[in-house]
């Protein structure tokens, strides 16, 4: 079984965890109805992607 023949050092322990952190999601706003969406998604609001309307008015 290995065994680490020292201990890591508190230093080395949060280098190697300074990745780890949780970053909030990128939000960009619909050209169509200026509502907050998030990228490369369907606008929840009006239905319509890259300026086509893909889900109809009346589903949403």
């Amino acid at each position: 079984m290995a065994v680490p023949k020292k201990k890591t050092s508190k230093s080395k322990k949060n280098m190697r965890r300074a990745h780890d952190a949780i970053n909030a999601p990128g939000i960009s706003t619909c050209p169509n109805c200026n509502e907050p969406k998030l990228p490369h998604r369907v606008c929840s609001s009006c239905g319509s992607y890259k300026g086509k309307e893909v889900i109809s008015s009346d589903n949403i």
